[in-house]
């Protein structure tokens, strides 16, 4: 009964033209549905396999689109009985970057109800090229700009040097243009893609939403803190630094 309210509230947040308001249901479901978690909140995956059940349930699901995979990988060409083997090398699947026990369910629940499964990401060879790309300084407006590049600072514990804030906002703001013109090519009259993604993807103000085409219908879900005790990322990223002072290393994706 737990999850199943929990997908619950998941539709209810969809309904809503803000991420966290939570009072009424929609007439109809967006043709977006951008859900944020915390990568390592057990609670949020839960939540998303039950959301993904409950669409899929009612025909209503067009597609799962994943951070957690390349832009190109898809289960697309798989049988609904397709093994969890075959998905995760249909998805080119990175288990020591994301777990395959934290998303495999809702995965598996899609590909059982014959709902493609597409990665969203941009490839690395191509990520790495947009550190560079200055007129990516520009896909925001300004006052939004620095806020993403603030955000980068903070989800990097304010280890990073200053050189290296503003490349590295180009890549998030490049993954985010990405994942919306991918996004939109998944969407479908009448259905909805729900895309599992890092919080700061799923940000209206910030993230995928801002670089949508006109006129597609979306929601953000910015699943909640749960309380529960996390790793010290900030710790961990302060051992990382070399007796040289060298880089940290990269937070989790935002």
């Amino acid at each position: 009964m737990r999850l199943r309210i929990a997908a619950t509230s998941l539709l209810l947040l969809a309904a809503c033209a803000t991420p966290v308001a939570m009072t009424g249901l929609a007439e109809s479901e967006p043709a977006l549905l951008l859900v944020g978690e915390q990568h390592d909140e057990p609670a949020h995956h839960e939540q998303e396999r039950e959301l993904v059940r409950t669409l899929a349930a009612r025909g209503t699901l067009a597609a799962l689109a994943l951070e957690m995979a390349d832009s190109g990988a898809s289960t697309a060409g798989l049988s609904p009985q397709a093994s969890e083997d075959d998905v995760r090398r249909a998805l080119r699947w990175d288990n020591q970057g994301w777990p395959w026990s934290d998303y495999g369910p809702a995965v598996m629940a899609a590909v059982a109800a014959g709902v493609p499964v597409a990665g969203v990401n941009l490839e690395r060879p191509r990520l790495r090229a947009t550190m560079t790309d200055a007129s990516l300084d520009t896909a925001l407006p300004p006052d939004k700009m620095q806020s993403q590049r603030q955000a980068i600072s903070d989800g990097h514990c304010g280890l990073l040097p200053e050189a290296q804030i503003a490349p590295m906002a180009r890549m998030q703001v490049a993954r985010d243009r990405h994942m919306a013109q991918t996004l939109a090519r998944l969407a479908v009259p009448g259905k909805t893609v729900v895309l599992i993604a890092g919080g700061g993807h799923a940000d209206p103000e910030l993230g995928v939403p801002r670089h949508l085409p006109p006129g597609l219908s979306h929601r953000s879900i910015l699943l909640p803190d749960t309380g529960r005790p996390k790793r010290d990322y900030c710790e961990d990223m302060k051992r990382s630094l070399t007796p040289r002072g060298g880089s940290p290393s990269p937070a989790p994706s935002r």
